[in-house]
């Protein structure tokens, strides 16, 4: 059965990658980026893959969160039905980490806009449907004066506690719904992926892109994943793993969300 896959920071890296397993699969993949002439040589890339799926490109910049509000408009206003989420898009290196409102871009793209974006397309994933969310073997207890923009960090920093954030409440999320509703998991694709964001950090190629691609296409489709909701998995040993203690605390992830749901109103008002 071919699904339709919503796939965000789909223009490089193992996002592109992801897309074109899944278009060859023969699915209906939803690639977001946020420049226009990359989201058009990712359709020409896409078109000569080959097989039986279609892609179509939806534009937003994702540290800015009404962009984030108006992409789900957008595909909503397209689709009755999104199959699969998988939340992808990341920064950790970047020349101006903080925004002219005075929150961490590290924050906002890696945390808060994948919350929500979720949270609006949520009514559209079937009970059978998948929320994947990119974590990473990078995990550091969150600053909440930080993810306020209260507090600035360094770039390893930032990213640690945004990934270990956006791992906190894919698991409050998950308890949250209902049995027989979407399964929402954490992933960490591998370390020292050769995608541009790795290059960027650290100067290297990294391992094939194909080994973060592989892992999200089972996410989205596999049979592995069918009951994970709330688990986290770790491609570095291969399989579901205990993220930081942080997650595991209910208490600790329920602050967190408060605290992401009370930001995201602060900065959509």
């Amino acid at each position: 059965m071919t699904k339709t896959i919503l796939l965000t920071g789909a223009t490089d890296g193992i996002g592109l990658e992801t897309a074109k397993q899944l278009v060859a699969l023969g699915h209906t993949v939803l690639v977001h980026g946020r420049s226009a002439s990359k989201l058009a040589d990712t359709m020409q890339a896409l078109a000569a893959v080959g097989g039986s799926g279609q892609a179509s490109a939806y534009r937003a910049d994702l540290s800015d969160l009404s962009a984030v509000n108006a992409l789900a408009d957008a595909i909503a206003a397209d689709h009755t039905r999104i199959d699969v989420i998988i939340n992808n898009a990341g920064v950790f290196k970047t020349p101006k980490p903080q925004l002219d409102n005075g929150f961490d871009v590290r924050f906002v793209v890696n945390t808060l806009a994948p919350w929500l974006l979720t949270q609006r397309l949520l009514p559209l994933l079937p009970a059978v449907g998948r929320v994947v969310n990119l974590s990473s073997a990078a995990q550091a207890p969150v600053d909440l004066n930080a993810l306020a923009g209260k507090r600035t960090l360094d770039d390893s920093s930032a990213y640690a506690q945004s990934k270990l954030a956006i791992t906190m409440w894919s698991r409050h999320l998950a308890k949250q719904l209902a049995t027989g509703q979407p399964v929402i998991v954490a992933v960490n694709p591998a370390s020292f992926i050769g995608s541009k964001m790795v290059k960027d950090a650290y100067g290297m190629d990294g391992k094939d892109l194909s080994v973060g691609a592989n892992i999200l296409v089972d996410a989205a489709l596999g049979d592995q994943f069918a009951d994970a909701s709330g688990k986290y998995f770790d491609n570095d040993s291969g399989r579901f793993a205990s993220p930081h203690p942080d997650a595991l605390d209910d208490k600790k992830n329920a602050a967190l969300v408060d605290a992401v749901e009370s930001l995201i109103a602060q900065l959509t008002a």
